[in-house]
């Protein structure tokens, strides 16, 4: 499957940073922080999905939208993120073309199951949820992961860490990293959380596996290895 793009379209840089942060590391993602710049990009060029706000210097979302509108070739789908909550934003916005509309603060696990909403109704995701990574199998979709097809009893957080680890197998992952994307970078949670649920990883994941796959990198990080350490 070809990657997916995404054009963020938010003033906050915090915010826009953040997003990134937790959308998957195969997407690739364009962040404007304007609205002429993020108008011009959607014109510019094939995105798969634009998260827009409304209010942005230069022109507005609502403007934004419109004009993308009135353009039959400009068909991506848009999903507002902003701060205006009241019902007539809402329905102005959807009034123009938005495809959803969220509003300010947000949980990040609501954006992402919209996200994948909208590219499926789009056709632009296909239905293969399956990630196959060494003994393990993860199916997105059932949110589940198997260790030689045997399913782990996994919570929600913790099933979330470990496809993060199975996304980025070999790979050094710090703790400030894994945080950043499990519980999000404005979570008020210590960042010692991630030590227990590697923890809660390990002793659900040991008795099915020859070797400890996850590896303590000291004062630096982990690492999902596909042979153990």
């Amino acid at each position: 499957m070809n990657t997916l793009k995404i054009l963020i379209v938010e003033d906050d840089e915090a915010l826009a940073h953040g997003i990134q942060l937790f959308l998957d590391e195969s997407v690739e993602t364009t962040v404007a922080m304007d609205g002429l710049e993020g108008q011009m990009l959607g014109e510019e060029k094939i995105y798969d999905l634009v998260i827009l706000d409304l209010m942005l210097p230069t022109v507005s979302g609502y403007d934004i939208l419109k004009k993308w509108r009135m353009e039959d070739k400009l068909d991506m789908p848009v999903l507002v993120l902003t701060a205006k909550d009241t019902l007539p934003d809402k329905l102005h916005g959807f009034e123009l073309g938005a495809d959803d509309y969220l509003t300010k603060p947000f949980h990040r696990e609501e954006l992402l199951m919209r996200i994948k909403a909208l590219l499926k109704r789009s056709g632009r995701l296909g239905n293969d949820n399956v990630l196959k990574v060494g003994v393990f199998t993860a199916d997105s979709g059932k949110r589940t992961v198997a260790v030689n097809g045997v399913e782990l009893d996994l919570a929600g957080r913790e099933y979330d860490l470990l496809l993060y680890l199975l996304q980025n197998p070999e790979t050094i992952l710090t703790k400030e990293q894994i945080f950043d994307r499990i519980w999000g970078f404005e979570s008020e949670t210590a960042l010692s959380v991630v030590e227990v649920y590697i923890s809660n990883l390990r002793k659900k994941i040991k008795p099915l596996t020859e070797k400890q796959p996850i590896r303590t990198l000291r004062n630096v990080g982990y690492m999902l290895e596909l042979e153990g350490e």
